[in-house]
């Protein structure tokens, strides 16, 4: 089957940054699904283990997470799915990537996918849906339900993969104000659209832009991007006794910053479901199933903004470069080999 992968931790501009391949189709475990993969998207953790893994000597390690496909085998121990399934999903950080042609996944992480979807649309949506629900929902404890919430929700990378799900979810599921962070004007524009509240510059002093706004408390932040930058102008947006949670790897971040104002701090990783096997991994296929259902109701939409093309390094590399470039808005995505 064709692949696209890297040997060597490498600049995205060289030359063998990612490459093409052939390998052996893959054969599924006792609960895995095998899908013949066709869409994929780029996230930051793409670039960041391209960056930061090299695999070992003589291996080619296939990158990406997000897919959307066909169920081409199942295993043994399968019972959520069966061989001709649409479906959709984030994979597991510790196998190999959806860069490829056909891909293995453990059932318990994989959701139907939208009917009214394309696999393209599709493809974008699963993991920034998962990190977005449980951060919004698991980590800052937000209560589901449009009833009147008097607090405020800063999500600071309003604009992002995360982002643009986030803003949907907290606007369309919760009584919150939702207000976003973005420096330029096509990207407010975007987080507008997606259903914020407000939008605020982050390349600017955020506090002052807040207090003119007039709204309830920001008991809750939820910080995408650049963490290591903001975190103590956030300390001073938060209200007391907030939660305030991370997706990112910030260089240098110091709780001591939170203490006194008595924050909680969260972190939020989708990959730790399925990297340590918990016993609540497959809240994740429950999830990813009610998202397609809110897709196909109307209630959110695919953050799909960029198609680059068919699955390959070439393409690859210009969407790696694009994401570390940090000016993507929503989601690119490849179709097709």
């Amino acid at each position: 089957m064709k692949a696209v992968g890297y040997t060597t931790s490498l600049p995205i501009d060289a030359a063998e940054a990612l490459i093409d391949f052939e390998t052996a189709k893959p054969e599924p475990g006792p609960r895995d699904i095998r899908v013949a993969v066709k869409a994929v998207s780029v996230n930051p953790v793409d670039t960041k283990v391209r960056k930061r893994a090299a695999p070992p000597a003589g291996e080619t390690k296939i990158l990406g997470y997000d897919a959307a496909g066909v169920v081409d085998a199942v295993g043994k121990d399968v019972t959520l799915f069966k061989p001709g399934d649409e479906v959709f999903y984030a994979g597991s950080i510790l196998r190999q990537g959806t860069n490829a042609e056909f891909h293995l996944v453990d059932e318990r992480i994989v959701g139907r996918k939208p009917k009214s979807l394309s696999f393209t649309q599709a493809a974008a949506l699963p993991l920034t849906s998962i990190t977005a629900w449980e951060l919004l929902f698991d980590r800052l404890g937000a209560v589901p339900g449009k009833s009147i919430d008097p607090r405020t929700l800063l999500i600071v990378g309003g604009a992002g993969g995360v982002g643009s799900i986030l803003i949907q979810l907290a606007r369309r599921l919760t009584g919150l104000t939702v207000v976003a962070t973005a420096s330029r004007a096509e990207t407010q524009s975007w987080c507008r659209d997606l259903g914020a509240h407000a939008v605020v510059d982050h390349t600017k002093p955020m506090k002052p832009q807040i207090d003119a706004l007039k709204l309830p408390p920001v008991a809750l932040i939820a910080s995408l991007t650049m963490t290591d930058q903001h975190y103590k102008a956030l300390a001073e947006i938060i209200a007391p006794q907030g939660r305030f949670g991370l997706i990112d790897d910030p260089a240098e971040f110091s709780v001591g910053a939170f203490k006194g104002k008595a924050v909680s701090i969260h972190w939020e990783s989708m990959f730790t479901r399925s990297s340590f096997q918990t016993d609540d991994m497959i809240a994740q296929h429950h999830l990813l199933n009610d998202v397609a259902d809110m897709i196909d109701k109307g209630v959110l939409r695919t953050t799909l903004d960029q198609t680059f093309g068919s699955i390959n390094a070439a393409n690859l590399k210009r969407a790696h470069a694009q994401i570390e470039s940090g000016t993507s808005r929503g989601k690119i995505v490849l179709e097709g080999w």
